[in-house]
């Protein structure tokens, strides 16, 4: 379904009705909400996870609960950003050891996979994609020599098709530490020739191992894209080698056209945007997004044996971003949010960084598809965390700190403001004259209280 909302008619929204989160659900999950995940909506159904991986389906036009499918495991996702993926009457989702999937018009059942996962795989935490009969997912870290893995699984049964490692071995520091490296968090782009498109997570190693035993640890901080059938490698870009600033290039591939010739477009939390050639993934162009405070190059450096790196040392884009959420694309332009949010690193032997140097904000940027030109740039008081969603002649996000907001996509004037009921830390999902909000609940400081965890739809009125 279309939208309808435009600036014609966007001061027109109320609240219609808002659906609030109990038991498991409504426990927050860290600093991380209950609520992650992109709202699916289909055939007058929304479809929606929450950090416990449970599953609710609602209705569209009222918010009534149709039906609950709890996933009954005891460990918790954590950042997700977890969510389903809907084909036809089929939902596809994810626990942090299974797959599953389920009756959309019943919330039944029709199979589980708990074998997907070894030792040293890591867990799951993606938003499924489905597409000619296979179901993409990918695990997000893994501790042994493989670290996270893509996979593709069969829609019909769940069974394994095939498995691809995104880790050539252990980095010293990777091992030292025991923590995870590789692996994919967002939806992989399916394209039209055959293929698929992964965005791949960092290798979560010290700084000093990255400066002693510098190596480009493929196939991190890379789109990586595979053969769909098979999952053999066809093609990988590296954003960045030897990463040890915790700056995945998670966000979701996206296809698109440039005067006839296909491309990619891929982003991550090193504040950068790539369009990459989708035949050979050859660099077309790049562009810094966002703050950046002159340590773009930071692990090429170590990787040269060039770096004068000492402790204390201050990163932006820190470790939550750069560009944390999917961009959209419409027309020819691409839309995305940064986030600015400096941190520094005490020593030189922890993995990320932990304490904070800047008061968080962000940016909203337009790029133009063919060149990467900035068309604008709007600054926003708190973190842009809800990602980027296009309607007709607006651009929506959400904010940190509980607010819904669209901008102009000629100007990157910001045309409407709406308070939240709570703080929001997830995707939003728009369908003719209603905008799906999932309102997490989040904690906005180690301090500060949280509204329950909700499902907000504002419509047109």
């Amino acid at each position: 379904m279309g939208s309808t909302i435009s600036s014609a008619n966007v001061a027109q929204l109320r609240e219609a009705w808002s659906f609030k989160l109990s038991g498991r659900g409504a426990v927050t999950v860290g600093h991380y909400g209950s609520l992650a995940a992109n709202p699916i909506i289909e055939n007058g159904t929304v479809y929606l996870q929450d950090l416990e991986c449970d599953v609710y389906a609602l209705r569209l036009s009222t918010g009534a609960l149709e039906w609950e499918y709890k996933v009954g495991q005891p460990e918790r996702s954590g950042p997700g950003p977890n969510g389903v993926a809907v084909v036809g009457t089929v939902v596809y989702g994810l626990a942090p050891t299974s797959a599953f999937a389920l009756d959309a018009r019943t919330g039944k059942r029709i199979w589980v996979n708990r074998k997907l996962l070894t030792k040293g795989e890591g867990t799951f935490g993606i938003q499924p994609q489905v597409a000619t009969g296979r179901v993409y997912v990918a695990s997000q870290y893994g501790t042994g020599p493989g670290g996270g893995v893509l996979m593709a699984l069969d829609a019909r049964t769940g069974s394994l098709l095939w498995k691809f490692a995104t880790s050539t071995g252990y980095s010293p520091g990777v091992k030292a530490l025991g923590v995870g490296t590789g692996g994919a968090w967002e939806t992989p782009l399916v394209g039209t020739d055959g293929s698929v498109t992964y965005g791949i997570g960092n290798p979560y190693q010290r700084t000093v191992e990255a400066i002693r035993h510098p190596a480009r640890q493929l196939y991190t901080d890379s789109d990586v894209n595979l053969t769909a059938a098979s999952g053999t490698l066809r093609w990988y870009y590296q954003g960045v080698p030897n990463d040890f600033l915790d700056w995945d290039m998670q966000t979701s591939p996206i296809g698109a056209s440039v005067k006839g010739a296909p491309v990619v477009i891929g982003s991550g939390k090193m504040g950068y945007v790539y369009e990459m050639n989708a035949a050979t993934g050859t660099l077309l162009w790049k562009r810094a997004v966002g703050e950046h405070n002159g340590h773009d190059n930071l692990g090429l450096l170590a990787l040269e044996h060039k770096s004068r790196l000492k402790a204390p040392f201050t990163t932006l884009p820190g470790s939550f971003g750069g560009v944390l959420t999917n961009l959209a694309l419409a027309g020819n332009t691409i839309y995305v949010a940064t986030l600015d949010f400096a941190l520094a690193e005490k020593t030189l032997t922890t993995v990320t960084e932990s304490v904070a140097k800047s008061t968080p904000a962000g940016q909203i940027e337009a790029l133009s598809l063919a060149t990467g030109k900035v068309e604008w740039d709007t600054k926003v008081p708190s973190l842009p965390l809800g990602a980027v969603t296009v309607s007709n002649d607006l651009v929506f996000t959400t904010l940190y700190t509980g607010e819904l907001i669209a901008l102009s996509r000629a100007t990157g004037a910001i045309v409407y403001r709406h308070k939240l009921p709570t703080s929001t830390n997830a995707p939003l999902a728009i369908a003719g004259g209603t905008v799906v909000v999932p309102a997490g609940g989040l904690r906005t400081s180690a301090k500060a209280k949280h509204g329950h965890p909700q499902v907000v739809a504002y419509r047109l009125h």
